[in-house]
């Protein structure tokens, strides 16, 4: 997923205007931050918006500042978690369901007195290889890992990311396939696998508001996807 390029501070930025903003106005994640993608999804409901959804759920309930706090105050607790499903605003609106809607958080003690700050992400459907989901949401949700872990004073730990329905659209296999002839390509070009150098993402920051946190906090280094950008029509 690696060799497909992949916009990843517009993808850091939809985290932002999530968690951040807590913010579900098409306005703002246009005028703010330059995302359009969410254009083809407003909610006829709301105009302007993707309805009831994902910052909406965030804002409403409070879920950043929640967790947060719960993080700080009560880190061995296992009750830190962010849903974004929820009946009520799904039911309120039209618009799109959420698809990573689940985050639980838990601190990690290594018994050296090093604490963790791990989070598993479960999805409920996503795009394999070579559509949007491919590699970004990983992105995203290792950024949220960062920004929490750092707010909250802990080391960053572990994303564990659970997909229940990981599908190739029919349209797509032919860029699959390329994305499988990539691979290949540049396995043959590593000498050791176990050598080879992969993308890494830092928050180089002495920051440690999550609400201050920006995009120019963050770096993304030996990131070297394969051209040309693969056509998703």
């Amino acid at each position: 997923c690696t060799l497909r390029p992949i916009a990843i501070k517009m993808a850091i930025k939809e985290m932002f205007w999530i968690y951040q903003d807590a913010s579900n106005s098409l306005e703002l994640l246009q005028n703010k931050y330059n995302i359009h993608y969410w254009d083809e999804w407003p909610s006829k409901d709301w105009p302007n918006t993707i309805g009831a959804r994902y910052g909406e759920v965030v804002r409403r309930y409070d879920l950043m500042r929640n967790l947060l706090k719960g993080l700080k105050e009560d880190p061995y607790g296992r009750r830190h978690v962010i849903d974004l499903w929820q009946y009520k605003e799904l039911r309120e609106t039209d618009g799109l369901s959420p698809c990573a809607f689940l985050t639980i958080w838990n601190v990690r003690n290594d018994g050296e007195g090093n604490e963790y700050l791990d989070v598993h992400l479960i999805q409920r459907s996503g795009d394999s290889l070579a559509a949007s989901c491919a590699g970004v949401n990983e992105c995203q949700y290792s950024a949220l890992l960062m920004m929490v872990a750092k707010h909250c004073g802990y080391k960053v730990g572990c994303l564990y990311h659970v997909v229940a329905n990981e599908q190739i659209y029919d349209r797509l296999v032919d860029q699959a396939n390329e994305m499988i002839r990539r691979y290949e390509e540049r396995l043959a070009q590593e000498k050791n696998i176990d050598e080879a150098v992969y993308p890494n993402l830092i928050l180089d920051t002495d920051k440690t508001d999550f609400y201050d946190f920006t995009i120019d906090d963050f770096k993304l280094v030996n990131y070297e996807p394969m051209k040309p950008q693969l056509s998703l029509d």
